[in-house]
Order: C-alpha cells, then structure tokens, then sequence
C-alpha cells in the first residue's frame, strides 16, 4: 500500500515556490492579464502536487494515511487480510462454543422451597409403619404429606427427624432417610419425588415473553429448552441467543445453533437463555457509489458478499488495493492476530483490516473473511481521481479569473462602438515572450 500515491515531501514544495517565483519575475511589466494567469497556473501546478493533502472534497481518508495510521485522535491498528489472519477469527467467533468443553449437567438437586415427597416401604407389617392389624392396605408403604425443603435447607421425617435435603439429589436423600430408621424399621426402602420444582430453573426471555421452566432430569440442549419453554423472537436470521451462567456470558447468532451443532450446547440449572431480535448490519463507506447501512438478511455473510450486496466498487473512482474493514476485536483476538496491544487501555482493540482487490487472489481472501454485525467497509479513491478533482478546481479558478477580463474587454469595445469611432478594439492576451535568462 506503500506505493498507492507517492506524497510530495517538503522539498518538493519549496522547489514548486522557488518555480513560481523566478517564472513571475520575467513577466512582460505591465502585462496585468498575463500575470494574473501565470500566477494562477503555478498555483495550479503546485496544487496538482499537493493534491492528497486534503484540499479537495473526499468521503473519508486516503488509503495511504490509513495503512501509515495518521490518525490524531485514537489509535489503531492495521491488519492485512492472509490465509493466517483468515484462520485466527474463524476460530475465535463469537459462539456459545465457550461452554462446550464442559460437561454434562449433573443431576437435579434440590433447594429451599422445592416440594418433596417421601415414601416408606417395609418388608412386612408389624414394623414401624405398618402395625400387625393394619387390616387391608394397598400395600406395605407409607406416604408422608408433602412438604417443602424448609428455610435450613431440611426435610423432616418421622423418627428419622430433620434430614438434609438442600444441595442432595433424590437418591442421597433417600439414602439418608434409609440410614436413620433402619434399625427401627423392617428393611425399609424410601421414594423421595420432587412435587414441585422451584429452583434449579432455566430461565428464557424473549421480547415476545419470558418463561422460567425447571430443569429436565434427563439433560437438555439450547434448542430443547427454546421448544420447551415456546418462546420466540423475530426470524431466525434477525435472532440473536445469549447464554449466561454463573455470571460469564456468550451469543451467537441464532443460526449458528442449526447450521453449527457444537454451538447448541447442554443447558444447566439457573442459566439464563435471552432471545432478541436484532437486524445484522453493515456501514459501507467511499467508492462504492452511495453510503448505506446494508442489513445481512443471513446469520452469516463473506466480505465479498458484502461488497456484492452494496453493489461492488465504483470503476472510475475506487483503489481495489484500498479496501478496509473497520471493526472492534477482543484483546485475546489482536494478540492472536500479532497486534502490539501495549498501546491500546480498553477492552476492545480498534483494527482496520486491509484487503487487495486488484490481487486476483484477494477475492478468494474476501469469500473466507466473515463479516460481523456492525461492521464498516470503507474503499478509497484512486489517486487519479484525486488529479481530477484538482483539474476540475484549477478550471474553474481560470474561468473565474477570465470572466471579469472579457467583460471589461467587452464594455471597452462597446464604449468605441458608441463613441462612433468606427472601429471596434480588441485586446488579446497571449503568453509573454521568454526572455533570455
């Protein structure tokens, strides 16, 4: 990119001054029309070599100040887009895939509040339970009212007394109640069942509702819990899914559950699902014709498919070695990406990636390169077109210059017309003749 317009040094300039300055002092004295537009045709030369430095409308930077990170306000960082760079951000995407190494949820324990029942089995009447006489039963068992896991996390049962039940699954809890009233009872066996589940919840918001539903005994992935709890936001490309737990959180489109089975992770206990509807989009600045922000209308769009939607680079004003994609990376992405984070004290890193369309191989680049929600892509005009605009300038300067000339010429030859001389004065104005040094 170095090479995209070579900029004039100071040493140009004072040798483009020294110029004017010696081609004015050999003016034809007097000559106030040819002075006038001499000295606006240096200006103009010397304006045609000064024309990237900002004396002309632009829609944004020129690509070389931004590849030589001009910039006075904030500090960023330039990333050229390789098959390497390329790598690095497919596998640091934002996806739920950060809670994938984890294992499956454990089993459902109970907590404060939750309603349990408890059931005793003996082995034959006559024991604790169940007397001698007990006359027809429907079996040798108790059942024991319900009632919920009280306030320290206990259960009370009788001549078994207070039992722990917080923090225990079903089976530890039975196992206890066992424990406590086998040498009382006659071989007893215990049923702990959760009647009414009020904690290990999962929780699912959406815009259109929000739903807490217990958590399944039998382990559940992202998508179950979306079906179960039948909450919905938006269309599948407009959707977003944020997975929270214990206070670390990840999203992902919600494609990127469907079309990518190892982001649709197991769900545990008091996560927390939110659904919402957000549009992706991107901002596309410079030679592209007209500025606009460009919905993706897909969970997932290439750089060249965003350069196709915002109908591709503009032929007689884009650099195709100038095309730049703005964006905000984590600090564990730049240094992946081998940025000098060092200058840089908050959290996300500004980066600028840089792309050669000219490259025939840069569009495969482009078709590997994912766009992000919010991204903005900016292409900077050609060094030509930069001539152009001082061309243009220049002429319109030497129109205005000549205006007020052949008006007076004009008034001046009318005047003679009038005064009934007979013959009309025209002043012409032509180059001076050189004069020998």
């Amino acid at each position: 990119m170095a090479n995209l317009q070579r900029r004039p040094k100071t040493d140009d300039v004072a040798a483009i001054k020294t110029c004017n300055s010696r081609l004015i002092s050999r003016m034809v004295p007097g000559d106030w029309g040819v002075t006038v537009r001499a000295r606006f045709a240096l200006i103009a030369l010397g304006l045609f070599a000064l024309g990237g430095c900002g004396l002309f409308p632009a829609s944004g930077p020129e690509g070389w100040d931004i590849v030589r990170q001009r910039s006075e306000t904030l500090p960023y960082a330039v990333v050229k887009i390789t098959p390497q760079a390329n790598l690095v951000l497919a596998k640091l995407l934002p996806r739920l895939t950060k809670f994938a190494e984890e294992s499956r949820p454990q089993d459902i324990r109970l907590g404060v509040g939750d309603i349990v029942s408890v059931t005793i089995f003996e082995a034959n009447s006559g024991g604790l339970f169940i007397p001698a006489e007990a006359g027809v039963r429907p079996g040798n068992f108790v059942t024991i009212p319900n009632q919920a896991v009280d306030a320290q996390g206990n259960i009370s049962v009788p001549y078994a007394g207070a039992i722990r039940a917080k923090g225990r699954t079903p089976v530890q809890i039975q196992n206890a109640i066992v424990e406590a009233i086998k040498n009382r009872a006659i071989e007893p066996q215990a049923v702990v069942s959760v009647v009414d589940q009020r904690t290990s919840l999962i929780s699912v918001l959406s815009d259109g509702g929000a739903r807490r539903i217990p958590a399944a005994a039998t382990p559940e992935r992202v998508l179950d819990v979306i079906a179960r709890a039948g909450v919905t936001a938006g269309s599948g490309s407009d959707t977003w899914v944020v997975l929270e737990r214990h206070h670390n959180r990840a999203v992902a489109p919600f494609g990127a559950l469907i079309y990518e089975p190892p982001n649709n992770v197991y769900v545990h206990p008091e996560d927390i699902l939110y659904l919402y509807r957000e549009p992706q989009t991107f901002l596309a600045f410079g030679a592209f014709g007209s500025q606009q922000q460009i919905p993706f209308n897909a969970w997932r769009i290439t750089l060249a498919e965003a350069v196709a939607k915002a109908g591709g680079l503009v032929d007689g004003a884009a650099d195709p070695r100038a095309v730049f994609v703005y964006r905000g990376e984590t600090r564990e992405t730049a240094l992946e990406l081998g940025i000098d984070c060092a200058p840089f004290t908050e959290p996300l890193i500004p980066v600028i990636y840089n792309i050669n369309l000219r490259d025939p191989a840069g569009y495969f680049l482009a078709s590997n390169f994912e766009m992000r929600n919010k991204d903005m892509i900016y292409v900077s005009n050609a060094a030509s077109v930069e001539s152009t605009k001082a061309m243009a300038y220049f002429s319109t300067i030497n129109s205005t210059v000549q205006a007020p000339i052949s008006t007076a010429i004009s008034a001046k030859t009318l005047q003679q017309l009038l005064s009934g001389s007979g013959a009309s004065s025209t002043a012409i104005i032509t180059s001076p003749t050189p004069v020998s040094p």
